[in-house]
């Protein structure tokens, strides 16, 4: 049996019971019959995973389709239809590439197109539902395609339908629409605003905001190189917490908070865990906090999975403690529970 260590960009996890490669729809359901009633993992860029030392008793998919379908009308844009297994930011250099605007502030983001629209991924002030039209997936429980429209997948933030009924649906293709042009949208996000040296709500060239992303990804960590093992991580373990706003008032001034249309308020999670006692650097085994940003945790080159999950824990049970919120994992949980 082969560990999963090797296709997981944490470089832990234990034996898969089966590994299956597959590289097009047709494999795809294939492997998904075979496996029958057994679990099922599908892994793509294995880069939002976290699987425990124990391994995988099921039959794990690694899906490589890059089917690439293109409509472009010089009014309406570009509607893109993605293999799931497309590299996610090879296929937002290739938009840009082509004329194409609307991803780029989605650059640099691990993973696969197949996985974007379950996690909802999202970055500097967008989120990749703002672009899909439907999301094609196979049912296993149905044993029959299904294609969800834009609404059907009950986008929120880093939620989807799919993530709500994990294992049921394996996405085979997903379609964008987006625009044509050499300008960005508004930049919203202040930080990436102040890369670019433009006033909130100003455009930029669309090269210029992927540049502009990709460096303020590599300063925080979240680009993956195989050199840099403070790079080894799954990206944000933890999503940003959605309270109250009598919860938010309650948290110190300092606190960045970002008002929700709902009357909810979004919450920094870096904040919380820097401001709760963790600090980069901070280890458990070979597991450590990024140098670079307290959201990454990363292997520093022995961590184990466990070591991984108990500094994970530490930082959530830090932030409880002093503030009384709890951090949700963004990272797949395999095996292992919070």
């Amino acid at each position: 049996m082969t560990d999963l260590a090797k296709y997981t960009s944490l470089r832990v996890g234990g034996p898969a019971k089966k590994i299956v490669q597959v590289s097009n729809e047709a494999e795809i359901i294939a492997a998904i019959e075979q496996a029958g009633d057994s679990p099922v993992l599908i892994l793509g860029g294995g880069t939002n995973l976290l699987v425990s030392d124990r391994g995988f008793d099921g039959t794990v998919i690694r899906i490589s389709n890059n089917s690439v379908k293109s409509e472009v009308d010089a009014c309406s844009g570009a509607t893109l239809t993605i293999g799931a297994g497309e590299d996610w930011d090879i296929f937002v250099q290739a938009t840009i590439d082509r004329g194409f605007a609307g991803l780029e502030t989605l650059s640099g983001i691990p993973g696969t197109v197949g996985a974007a629209p379950i996690q909802n991924i999202g970055a500097y002030g967008h989120e990749v539902s703002e672009f899909i039209t439907r999301v094609r997936t196979y049912d296993r429980q149905e044993k029959a395609i299904k294609t969800f429209t834009n609404a059907e997948c009950q986008f929120t933030y880093r939620n989807s339908y799919f993530k709500s009924h994990p294992g049921r649906y394996i996405v085979l293709d997903v379609q964008f629409q987006i625009r044509i042009g050499e300008m960005s949208d508004p930049i919203t996000y202040l930080e990436l605003a102040k890369k670019l040296g433009v006033e909130p709500g100003d455009k930029a060239s669309v090269k210029e905001t992927r540049a502009a992303v990709l460096e303020l990804r590599a300063s925080k960590g979240m680009l993956l190189s195989h050199d840099d093992h403070d790079s080894w991580s799954a990206g944000s373990f933890f999503t940003n917490p959605i309270i109250s706003q009598q919860q938010a008032d309650e948290l110190p001034n300092a606190a960045p908070k970002w008002p929700l249309l709902d009357g909810r308020v979004k919450i920094s999670a870096a904040w919380l865990i820097e401001n709760s006692g963790t600090h980069k650097g901070d280890q458990v085994g070979g597991a450590r906090i990024s140098t670079k940003h307290v959201l990454a945790l990363t292997n520093s080159g022995s961590a184990t999975a466990s070591d991984i999950a108990e500094l994970a824990k530490r930082a959530r049970n830090q932030v409880k403690e002093v503030f009384g919120i709890t951090l949700e994992a963004e990272v797949n949980l395999v095996g292992i529970e919070l």
